[in-house]
């Protein structure tokens, strides 16, 4: 590997990492906001929202890498086109496949990681999420609860309370509202008692209160007031969310239905859409001396969103039997690869003829 090679590697590299960095910070900070606000309303715990806003990050990976080392391959290549650099190169004898090999390496390195998120880290990323999502929402845990504030879940039980003891499991001045069928409960109580937080067996111990039972389609509503009421609530045991996006590989592959092979196209094609996309970056980033480093990043962008929303488009219409399962989400692949070996092809020419 000669000095040319190197040197556009590391300048590459270099890009790449600081371009991909900020993006993953940008994307962590828009998930961050976006989750923080559940905590706040009580709805999910603070630890599972860091875990949750953790898998997200792995989630977007995919699509932020590559995006990074296309956009730093461009924007080193188009700085070597502008200050003439790849025109003294050529002059001096050099080939583009040395500028195309430079970066074939780290785009065949980048496209290798992106096929393991896509196809293993990506599902099971989603799967987690799920799950932490699942469990906080269904436990009776008062960790994440907030005082003076209707928490409720997605079972239908809210919560309200003046004071509450994470230590302990305590509330108080508590109010519990839970629908059963066609049967609403409400609970008054000056201190409530966690006594088991799990979402099979949940149970609580309420002191000096006052308990309602409203039939809405009947007359059959009662008033108790109690001094010790120790209380069985309803399990809220939310069903787990399952779908294409947390599905295994081989769990895809077993129910061949139009939705599945969408979703398994398009993880097998974003490996080799990754690889292809950053080797666009090379004949894409050709601009005039003194045109401006970054004059052909809108070209670059234009490229880039017609190769994501393609994808997006065409995984759509398979799962919704509007597009063939051939070519399906290959259509977008074939379409890269046509235009980068046009691209390619021109730029050997070219160099043919000054020659």
């Amino acid at each position: 590997m000669g000095v040319i090679e190197r040197y556009l590697m590391r300048e590459i590299a270099r890009q790449a990492i600081l371009i991909s960095g900020l993006l993953v910070v940008m994307f962590a900070s828009y998930s961050a906001q976006r989750y923080l606000t559940e905590a706040a309303n009580g709805t999910l715990a603070l630890p599972v929202v860091l875990a949750v806003i953790f898998y997200k990050i792995v989630i977007s990976l995919e699509m932020l890498l590559p995006v990074g080392l296309y956009v730093a391959a461009a924007v080193v290549l188009g700085r070597l086109h502008t200050d003439s650099e790849i025109t003294a190169f050529f002059a001096c004898g050099g080939s583009p496949w040395r500028v195309y090999t430079a970066v074939l390496f780290p785009a065949v390195v980048l496209a290798l990681l992106v096929s393991v998120l896509s196809l293993y880290g990506r599902p099971r990323a989603y799967n987690q999420i799920y799950q932490l999502q699942q469990q906080s929402q269904s436990a009776l845990d008062v960790s994440h609860l907030q005082a003076n504030t209707f928490n409720q879940n997605n079972s239908g039980r809210m919560v309200l309370a003046a004071g509450i003891d994470p230590a302990t499991r305590q509330l108080t001045d508590a109010l519990i509202y839970s629908r059963t069928g066609n049967i609403t409960r409400l609970y008054r109580a000056q201190r409530v008692t966690v006594t088991d937080p799990s979402p099979l067996r949940p149970g609580v111990r309420l002191q000096a209160g006052t308990a309602y039972r409203l039939d809405r389609q009947g007359r059959d509503d009662n008033l108790q007031h109690y001094n010790v009421l120790q209380m069985a609530l309803k399990p809220t045991v939310i069903p787990l969310r399952t779908g294409q996006k947390s599905a295994t590989v081989r769990q895809l592959l077993d129910v061949p239905v139009p939705g599945n092979i969408a979703e398994l196209q398009w993880r097998q094609s974003r490996g080799i859409n990754t690889l292809m996309m950053v080797l666009l970056a090379v004949p894409l980033s050709r601009c005039r001396p003194r045109q401006g480093r970054y004059a052909a990043l809108l070209p670059l962008t234009l490229v880039f969103i017609a190769i994501f929303y393609g994808g997006n488009l065409c995984r759509t219409l398979v799962a919704n039997n509007s597009l063939p399962e051939i070519p399906g989400g290959w259509l977008v692949t074939v379409s890269i690869a046509i235009v980068l070996l046009m691209l390619m092809f021109r730029d050997f020419s070219s160099l043919r003829h000054r020659v």
